[in-house]
């Protein structure tokens, strides 16, 4: 029995055949290769194999999630990030059913049935070489991503498979299967810095994961095989091709029907595409801001301690900072809107203006002086520091700032692609005129809209908040208040228009005696607080400033909220001082706020990852001025939009062909009520208009970069062509939208108000003409 007897082909000689011996064979061979198997995965748990996560790692794989920008009314505005990790984590209640059908028809169709490795899937990659497709389950694919890497090397990537293995079942037993499919689509990283399905539903297609439709989310489940090869943005015939794959695959195991799959396979990709650089999408010079003040805030207030006593801060990078903002998402994108409109006009005519200048872009200054602007641009550009940190030497950088290279440059038509000598590039930037644009609720203090210039990725620097400019005639209304609080002035109070000299000595005049003259050159005659700030009387102001001293003026400021350095000198009542954007719309928002200041702010709450609140904003503020006075101060600029300067908000303009050629969006014909202020400096270096309607404060800059480029004459140069148009334009926005609820009405009158408005009224009690004598 067990033996067999052959013959040869001749039959000459037997051989005998012992079948036990070889089925002996067979098991020994097959319990050693289990051994070895089991020896692998035993060595591969103990981490021989390769570094294993411990049971600590697995309870909570590290994330880097980047902190959320929040808008007051619920859009995300952007995020901050470290490079290549900016994560929107989602939950799975957030990703719809069929983004979760594509995925396992796709990647895993027996996910739900398996602990971590699918048997039937390896077994068919192993007999067919790998010609049938992979067998990496979802869990496999997990485990890659969290703890090994996409690409491993040398000896790694032959026991790779065995530690995904290893590492995917201890997921299993850790994790349900729908904490595993969120955990690895908030992994993902879908490029573009899309990292996670929520960033990438954003960026690719500005949506949240739920509103994914159908041929959307196959988009995305299709980039988990190649981001970079089926990425939609740059190779969108890859991504459609493979999005019908994942459309087939759905209606292959019942997803779909075979009509719906054909339908759906027709419909084009259509993306709607927006970049999450810190230099793109909206709100870019408010986010840089909002990021600087949670770093502030976060050295400040400490988490706590760890084990070792050390105190532990915040994360801005990696806890998922959800960080809720005051502005208005719309509110924005209007502010934005009209600086785009109005600025790009105002280049062209400047640009066109440009061409019969000699010294362009700049006026009124010697080449000497053109040459040290263009040095000093030299020494602060980041072209030569990076030389610098390449060991050039001072004589190669600049001779490398006069050779010609090949350079993308900034226009109002599109980044455009030249040639031209780096020395050349600073004096081609010099010529671009900028703005900065800030609204703000006065009641509140919340800022609603930040615009800081015309740019990022081009213009770093932010005309809201970082720098000062001479303010010009916005600074008058103080001046006025102060006289109005002090002394109990009316609106319709007469003073000469005549010139006034205030001698070396008095109010911080040194040098010669100081008379200022009006623009108009009319010195004749009287007229009253009303009309003489309206028509920005310099003579009145400084009538106005020699009867109270720069002391209360420069109180009043500061209490306003002003905190840059203000000179005791009677000049400031002609706007002298240079000032910042941010500090102007505060102080003028106190007027509507009946002489309550409250301190502009940016963030309104902070909470963690989890939603625990980790700061509240409880804002700033402190009476400034009577009720009275910051009405009738209201009154005072009332005039300006109805008489002066600012009345191009409500008529035709009178120089049509300039407003034609400059002004966008004009005729305006706004009818409700608006206090305001325009403000011109010297040589129209800059333009400024301040507007305010009962819940919103807005101010608006525009000038150059440097102060010696403007334009030639007031026509253009003046605030009220430069900078109104753009609260104009962003205003009518604001107003088409009912859901934003900007005020139409009569600002707030206060009771028994005791300083007469009416000017018939005025006279006829006080039986005066004019105060020759003041």
């Amino acid at each position: 029995m067990g033996q067999s007897v052959f013959k040869t082909k001749n039959n000459r000689q037997p051989v005998n055949f012992d079948g036990r011996k070889y089925v002996r064979y067979f098991w020994i061979g097959f319990i050693s290769f289990l051994t070895i198997v089991v020896f692998l995965f035993l060595l591969a748990s103990w981490g021989a194999l390769g570094e294993m996560p411990t049971f600590e790692q697995l309870e909570n794989p590290k994330n880097d999630l980047a902190a959320q920008i929040i808008s007051s009314d619920g859009e995300q505005l952007g995020t901050i990030f470290k490079p290549n990790e900016n994560r929107t984590p989602i939950t799975y209640n957030e990703l719809p059913s069929h983004l979760i059908e594509a995925l396992i028809a796709t990647e895993d169709v027996r996910f739900y049935k398996h602990s971590g490795v699918d048997a039937r899937g390896t077994l068919r990659a192993f007999t067919s070489f790998g010609r049938r497709g992979g067998a990496s389950t979802i869990t496999q694919q997990l485990a890659r991503l969290l703890f090994i890497g996409l690409r491993s090397k040398n000896w790694d990537k032959y026991t790779q498979k065995i530690r995904e293995w290893v590492i995917a079942a201890r997921l299993e037993r850790q994790y349900t299967k729908n904490e595993i499919i969120v955990m690895y689509l908030n992994k993902y990283d879908f490029t573009r810095q899309a990292i996670g399905i929520g960033s990438a539903s954003r960026i690719y297609f500005n949506k949240k994961p739920k509103d994914l439709n159908i041929q959307e989310a196959a988009v995305l489940i299709g980039m988990l095989k190649s981001s970079t090869i089926y990425n939609p943005k740059t190779r969108l015939k890859n991504a459609v091709d493979r999005r019908n794959t994942v459309i087939s695959q759905m209606a292959k195991y019942g997803y779909l029907t075979v009509q719906e799959k054909d339908s759906l396979q027709k419909t084009p990709l259509i993306l709607n595409y927006r970049s999450e650089g810190y230099s793109e999408g909206s709100a870019t010079y408010f986010r840089r801001q909002v990021k600087k003040w949670v770093e502030e805030w976060i050295r400040s207030n400490p988490k706590g301690k760890n084990k070792e006593d050390q105190l532990e801060y915040h994360d801005i990078y990696g806890d998922g900072l959800k960080i809720h903002v005051t502005i208005d998402s719309r509110m924005q994108k209007y502010a934005e809107e009209a600086v785009t409109e109005h600025m790009s006009n105002l280049q062209k005519e400047f640009d066109k203006q440009e061409q019969n200048n000699s010294t362009s872009p700049f006026r009124g200054i010697s080449d000497q002086q053109i040459d040290n602007i263009v040095k000093k641009a030299i020494r602060t550009s980041s072209r030569r520091k990076k030389m610098l940190d390449l060991g050039k030497s001072e004589q190669e950088i600049q001779d490398s700032f006069d050779k010609k290279v090949e350079m993308k440059v900034f226009s109002w038509n599109g980044v455009r692609d030249t040639v031209m000598t780096p020395r050349d590039s600073i004096l081609y930037y010099k010529k671009f005129l900028h703005t900065g644009l800030m609204s703000m609720n006065p009641q509140t203090g919340e800022v609603k809209a930040w615009v800081g210039g015309v740019n990022h990725k081009y213009f770093k620097y932010d005309h809201v908040n970082q720098g000062t400019r001479q303010v010009g005639s916005t600074f008058k209304p103080f001046v006025y208040a102060t006289a109005i609080d002090q002394l109990k002035y009316s609106p319709c109070y007469k003073i000469p228009r005549a010139k006034v000299t205030i001698p070396v000595g008095k109010h911080g005049v040194s040098g010669k005696d100081w008379t200022p003259t009006n623009t108009d050159g009319n010195y004749i005659g009287s007229v009253s607080l009303k009309d003489a700030l309206a028509e920005s009387v310099n003579t009145v102001s400084a009538r106005l400033i020699d009867r109270i001293g720069p002391e209360p003026v420069i109180n009043l400021a500061k209490k306003l909220g002003i905190r840059s350095d203000i000179d005791t000198v009677a000049s400031i009542s002609l706007g002298t001082e240079n000032l910042k954007l941010s500090e102007m719309v505060g102080a003028y928002s106190t007027f509507a706020n009946e002489g309550i200041y409250i301190k502009p702010f940016m963030i309104s709450h902070i909470t963690d990852k989890n939603g625990i609140l980790l700061y509240d904003n409880f804002p700033e503020r402190r009476d400034v001025i009577s009720k009275e006075s910051a009405y009738v101060t209201l009154n005072l600029m009332e005039g300006v939009t109805q008489t002066g300067s600012g009345k191009r908000l409500r008529t035709e303009a009178s120089n049509q062909y300039l407003y034609k050629k400059v002004v966008t969006g004009h005729p305006y014909v706004f009818t409700n009520p608006i206090a305001g202020k325009t403000g011109t400096t010297q040589n129209q270096s800059d333009g400024w208009f301040m507007g305010i309607v009962p819940n919103l404060c807005t101010g608006v800059w525009v000038g150059a970069d440097n102060r010696a480029t403007h334009f030639k004459s007031t026509a253009y140069g003046a605030g009220s062509t430069m900078a109104l148009p753009i609260w104009a334009l962003y205003m009518k926005k604001c107003y088409g939208d009912d859901n934003l609820n900007i005020s139409k009405s009569e600002f707030k009158k206060p009771e028994n108000l005791s300083i007469e408005l009416d000017c018939e009224l005025y006279e006829k009690r006080n039986k005066v003409d004019d105060e020759l004598g003041f």
